[in-house]
């Protein structure tokens, strides 16, 4: 479906100053939704305007949510928050600027010359993707990440780093500090500094909450300094404070041209003129697309490499923000979109097949950036008069068109160029867009009690592992079935307990040996009849 041009006017936005499009005529518009909604976004306009006031924004914790005051802090509701926001991006940026000038150094060696940074969820998805995303030459600094509890994966990655880690500052995020695969990922940091003999406090710095358990151990291990993160700043909309501002500076990105990206869009999604508000046009397609009930995915296909990592930052945004069981008034609502995508024109040949002749469950956000290379490196002719990128462009309109001859929706954010400034400003459009959805559909984007209890569960079985451990190594030497061990773990989950004995048996130090029985019979028998012990000390 293709109304022509008029239609393509009717629904592209362009703001000259951001270098900024958006076009949203490839979405199936019913006559007069936008009309008919209009009360309800005039109504979310006016919420998002008392969040930026400072109304407690999340009951659950009594918190305000002020994300938008980090790169306007003139609008901060307490002059103490304002002032707080102007510090802290000093400090940062005096800080790098030593790091940089070898003012501040590492133990053993003359300079500081990487990053390692210690997170997870939004801790670690914004600096990873914004430090992709802008990586150059001109990088003072290489950053690595530890995003997970994966002890592979921080072997990888120390591996990767190998005889640089004493020319590397750690950079440890965790706002409570008592967050489990940041503490984990620090103790293995600790230990890979401390078998090279070196001191990991000479070599860490912390972003945390005042006074939290990280706070406290940064102090009492005398850590190179502390940055804060503050209780009215959620995970996943703490790129622009210091969680992601510190890494960027270290790294040697323009921090101060993200911030003014940021503003810049703030401001014009604060409009209350739909069709001069990218962000409301945005969640008005979202409401189209997905009928307001999460009906279909949202696909990013961001056509350019650097915009990789875009799509697992959006997940959580978007996914933590609205995945809710139940509304502001407390009704089931089991809301939310499912975020998922890659890179074009990768993924056209990889599940754009499904995308145009599947199930129709999905509607797609193209991202293109108009300028293919930095003009300095010049361009190559791969046929007569057509580069890579006119390559690359044709294939983002080629799919577009397929996907629209299909029927199905799609909407096109277009950049002019890709730097700090734009980045800065796709980062606040998606914060918008997620929080004028949320209001449109009637639920709280800054709460997410679904992680608290997943934590809690992962927790718990953390407990049981213990008690499994003690109970074999009570009987050293004796086989026992999984309901004996289940028994004397005091535990009646059975699968639980099987799936720890699994896991324990398979990493020979923890000393769990899993036991078949005798005969063909137990040979041929389930994986749920294995004994287990732990084998008496020879």
């Amino acid at each position: 479906m293709n109304d022509g041009l008029d239609r393509f006017r009717a629904h592209l936005y362009y703001d000259e100053r951001l270098g900024f499009w958006l076009d949203t005529s490839r979405i199936r518009w019913t006559e007069g939704f936008l009309d008919a909604l209009e009360p309800r976004l005039q109504a979310a306009y006016e919420a998002m305007a008392t969040l930026e006031r400072g109304a407690v924004a999340n009951p659950d914790e009594g918190r305000m949510v002020g994300h938008y005051w980090l790169r306007a802090p003139e609008l901060a509701p307490d002059p103490a928050i304002r002032d707080a926001i102007t510090s802290t991006l000093g400090r940062v940026l005096s800080f790098a600027e030593d790091v940089h000038a070898a003012r501040i150094r590492p133990e053993r060696a003359s300079r500081f010359r990487n990053v390692l940074l210690i997170g997870i969820g939004g801790s670690a998805l914004g600096p990873e993707f914004v430090s992709a995303a802008l990586t150059s030459p001109a990088d003072r600094m290489r950053v690595w990440f530890f995003d997970n509890t994966d002890p592979d994966g921080f072997d990888r990655t120390l591996d990767a780093i190998g005889d640089a880690l004493p020319e590397t500052l750690t950079v440890v995020i965790s706002k409570s500090g008592g967050t489990k695969e940041t503490r984990n990922g620090m103790l293995e940091a600790e230990a890979a500094y401390a078998r090279l003999g070196l001191d990991f406090a000479k070599h860490a710095v912390v972003v945390t909450g005042e006074g939290s358990e990280l706070d406290k151990h940064a102090v009492a291990r005398g850590f190179l300094d502390r940055f804060p993160m503050w209780d009215w700043v959620g995970g996943r909309t703490s790129e622009l404070s210091a969680v992601g501002l510190l890494p960027a500076a270290l790294q040697g990105l323009d921090v101060a041209d993200m911030l003014r990206g940021a503003r810049a869009m703030d401001e014009v999604t604060r409009s209350r003129v739909t069709r001069k508000n990218p962000a409301a046009q945005l969640a008005a397609a979202w409401l189209s697309a997905t009928g307001g009930a999460g009906k279909k995915d949202m696909v990013l296909l961001p056509y350019k490499d650097r915009l990789e990592l875009f799509s697992r930052y959006a997940q959580q945004l978007v996914m933590e923000s609205l995945g809710k069981r139940l509304d502001r008034n407390g009704r089931e609502v089991w809301q939310g979109i499912s975020v998922y995508g890659n890179k074009g024109s990768t993924d056209q040949h990889a599940y754009v097949q499904q995308l145009r002749d599947g199930v129709d469950n999905f509607f797609v956000t193209f991202i293109e950036v108009l300028l293919d290379r930095a003009p300095q490196r010049g361009d190559l002719d791969v046929e007569p008069g057509v580069t890579s990128g006119d390559y690359l462009s044709g294939f983002l309109q080629g799919t577009r068109r397929a996907l629209d001859e299909r029927g199905r929706d799609t909407i096109t954010i277009t950049l002019e160029a890709l730097d700090a400034a734009s980045l800065g400003a796709l980062l606040a459009l998606y914060e918008r867009a997620v929080g004028i959805y949320a209001e449109l559909v009637g639920i709280n984007a800054y709460h997410q009690p679904g992680v608290e209890a997943g934590k809690k569960a992962a927790q718990a079985v953390i407990d049981l592992e213990l008690r499994v451990l003690a109970a074999l190594r009570a009987k050293v030497g004796t086989a026992l079935s999984l309901a004996e061990v289940t028994a004397a773990a005091g535990s009646d989950e059975p699968e639980t307990v099987f799936w720890i004995l699994r896991h324990l048996s398979a990493n020979p130090r923890r000393g769990v040996l899993r036991v078949r029985g005798q005969g063909a019979e137990a040979e041929a028998g389930s994986p749920l009849d294995w004994m287990w012990m732990v084998a008496a000390a020879k």
